[in-house]
């Protein structure tokens, strides 16, 4: 799961700095209909992934949500089939 939660991150990140430039260039304002929210909950996600005990009943569904999460970016080249949910 380490792979798909890197993987995660990287376009994740990728995306905020593409929202910083847009709010350095366009002022805060341009930023209130983005994703940016979102994609501090998908970093959320990806952290609390790997502090979430083997046996909570709840990692199935988180396993799910990140798949899920990550099919977003299922054109990014880095992306593997292996990880569709």
């Amino acid at each position: 799961m380490d792979d798909i939660l890197n993987f995660l991150r990287t376009p994740n990140a990728e995306d905020n700095h593409a929202y910083a430039y847009v709010a350095r260039t366009f002022g805060a304002e341009a930023l209130l209909d983005s994703h940016l929210p979102m994609l501090d909950l998908i970093d959320m996600l990806a952290r609390d992934y790997n502090t979430i005990d083997s046996t909570d009943p709840r990692k199935a569904g988180l396993t799910y949500t990140i798949r899920v999460l990550a099919q977003a970016y299922a054109e990014h080249p880095a992306y593997r089939r292996e990880w569709r949910p």
